[in-house]
């Protein structure tokens, strides 16, 4: 299979972290956006949004990087696998966490950087206040909760340890979040394919950190 993909960029780290998981060995293909790599005839017959990353899987394509961890479990992890249990309520638990990452948590973290990194505009302090908002949500959702949907690691760990890597790396100090401390200190290191996000995290603090020069 092959995975599109940006080395800066948390929804990939989270699909590349979840093929990790289940030992699926994937080719990746870095694109470089700022060249227009994903605006291609090519690259739009997988995905005409032409975001990344994107899945091609013989003759089937599929991206969103939620879509893709969902897909790569249901298709190749094992019955009832862990990573996304085949139980309704557990499912839709883990569906709650993914689409609070996709709609709030990264949302606002998307908005405030991606905008001064590309048209170079000033920090938006209302989507400031968003993110410190979401952590306070997040950090609620944690309470009582090994792991982000219950007690053993799922995609919407991988999804969201993505995600707050990437407001480590932007600065972030978490002790203001007790539940997300002790849950991204238990993950940071230990989730598959941890080392790969962290390093590839720290590639985006180079970008991030020209933003305070």
């Amino acid at each position: 299979m092959d995975l599109y993909v940006n080395l800066t960029s948390p929804p990939c780290h989270a699909a590349v972290m979840t093929a990790k998981a289940l030992g699926i060995e994937l080719n990746i293909k870095v694109l470089d956006l700022y060249a227009g790599e994903h605006m291609t005839p090519e690259y739009l017959k997988y995905n005409p949004q032409h975001t990344i990353p994107t899945l091609v899987d013989g003759d089937f394509s599929i991206w969103e990087s939620r879509a893709i961890m969902v897909y790569l479990v249901e298709q190749y992890g094992k019955e009832n696998d862990p990573l996304y249990p085949s139980c309704p309520k557990k499912r839709a638990l883990i569906n709650q966490r993914l689409h609070f990452d996709m709609g709030t948590l990264y949302r606002y973290l998307y908005d405030y950087f991606h905008y001064q990194l590309k048209d170079k505009t000033p920090p938006n302090p209302e989507d400031y206040k968003q993110m410190e908002a979401a952590l306070e949500k997040f950090n609620a959702m944690l309470e009582g909760y090994k792991y982000a949907a219950g007690d053993e690691l799922t995609v919407a760990d991988l999804s969201l340890l993505a995600t707050m890597t990437t407001y480590e790396v932007a600065g972030f100090d978490f002790a203001k979040y007790p539940n997300i401390q002790r849950w991204y200190s238990m993950i940071k290191f230990s989730a598959p394919g941890a080392d790969e996000n962290w390093a590839n995290s720290l590639r985006l603090k180079e970008m991030l950190d020209t933003l305070k020069k």
